[in-house]
């Protein structure tokens, strides 16, 4: 079967609109139909909420969708589940994963959270020592997880859990999708410097997972985890913004609107900060085709880099610009929100929540390992536990 091309699309999508109007079709319904007829993510395999059709073909269904008001997934709020969990499922789940889990996760009826880090494995997070141990069909899970975002909302998580200890630390990890409602599983707040606790630690005490929501191979969970931290971080690093989106854009709106504030040293940072801004998203658009021919590579390790130190340069100036106005802070409410708001709030949040930036996504010291080994080609930094089991290693 041929791929369909731009003309097609957008024949298949006004067939959509026509048998499903958005003014009158229930959001949650429409959706669903739109996963079915292939328009979901256009360069997934039919079926599976795609068509095969190139992923550059994407913008054009969406375009069609948005100039007829049609509702959309609300991406933020299951931003893990679309950025991080579904290529992974794609690229490693079975037959009967692909078809339980995408539609709903797409949709929006299920959200997803990532049971990645610990305590003791963040940076090194191959380390870690959560223990899956095999009982039968079944693995017994017990461990501790923590800077998981969207835990306390979620239905299911993404979880990597140590299954063999006895060689090196990268070979004894499966990886796992885990029900986050099944019994022993305790989601505890992180109340964070904002106020609020949009993360969250997850204690698992005798978790039972079905062998059967395995992905990839027994031992194999780090490979498959390698797919899930770079679409990460292109996630992250990488998602399509409008010119003087994102921070950049409530910083250049207080410029223009309150000359009062203007010191001829803020412009020249401001306008320093804005070339920058503007070349991080042409440099993001670039890697966003870069996909089209494949998987996420270490480039996006630098886009998530250059993510992290832009938010917290631009949230820095915002709150020297308002001098006096900026150390005020409107609201320490403790709340467990469901997603990140960096420009719908104030200066002051803006500028404590970029603070989290360099940690969340792999911390900005291990993505400057990656791109220099994997992208620049400079020698690894030397390792005395590659070859060491597991057990052996002194913690």
């Amino acid at each position: 079967m041929t791929a369909p091309d731009a003309a097609e699309l957008r024949r298949l999508t006004r067939e959509l609109l026509a048998a499903h109007p958005p003014a009158t079709t229930d959001p949650t319904d429409f959706l669903k139909a739109r996963f079915d007829a292939g328009l979901a993510w256009v360069h997934y395999p039919a079926g599976l909420g795609g068509l095969d059709a190139p992923r550059s073909l994407q913008p054009v269904v969406d375009a069609e969708l948005a100039a007829a008001n049609a509702p959309d997934n609300d991406p933020r709020r299951i931003g893990i589940g679309l950025g991080m969990a579904a290529p992974t499922i794609l690229g490693f789940g079975t037959d009967e994963q692909k078809q339980r889990f995408l539609r709903p996760l797409w949709v929006g009826e299920e959200v997803w959270c990532q049971l990645f880090s610990e305590p003791g494995a963040g940076s090194d997070l191959a380390a870690l020592g959560t223990r899956a141990v095999r009982d039968g069909e079944e693995w017994v899970v017990d461990g501790q997880k923590v800077w998981t975002s969207s835990a306390h909302v979620a239905r299911w998580a993404i979880l990597i859990a140590r299954t063999d200890p006895d060689v090196p630390k990268h070979r004894g990890i499966s990886y796992f999708i885990c029900d986050m409602t099944d019994p022993g599983v305790e989601v505890r707040p992180l109340r964070q410097i904002t106020g609020e606790a949009e993360f969250n630690e997850v204690f698992l005490t005798g978790v039972r997972i079905p062998d059967s929501r395995r992905l990839g191979a027994v031992g194999e969970g780090w490979k498959v985890a390698q797919t899930t931290l770079m679409n990460e971080r292109v996630s992250i690093g990488g998602s399509r913004i409008p010119r003087e989106g994102g921070m950049i854009g409530p910083l250049a709106q207080t410029w223009r609107e309150r000359p009062e504030l203007r010191t001829h040293d803020l412009h020249q940072r401001l306008l320093t900060l804005w070339v920058e801004a503007e070349v991080a998203r042409l440099a993001g658009e670039r890697l966003r085709q870069q996909l089209v021919a494949g998987q996420p590579g270490p480039e996006g390790s630098g886009m998530k880099l250059a993510f992290a130190r832009l938010n917290q340069e631009i949230s820095g100036l915002e709150v020297e610009l308002l001098g006096d106005e900026g150390l005020l802070y409107s609201d320490w409410t403790m709340r467990r929100p469901d997603h990140v708001d960096f420009t719908g709030r104030d200066a002051g949040y803006r500028y404590l929540r970029s603070k989290g930036n360099s940690i969340e996504g792999g911390t900005s010291e291990v993505l400057l390992n990656i791109v220099a080994e994997r992208v620049l080609g400079l020698p690894a930094e030397p390792r005395n536990d590659k070859d060491v089991a597991w057990k052996d290693l002194s913690r």
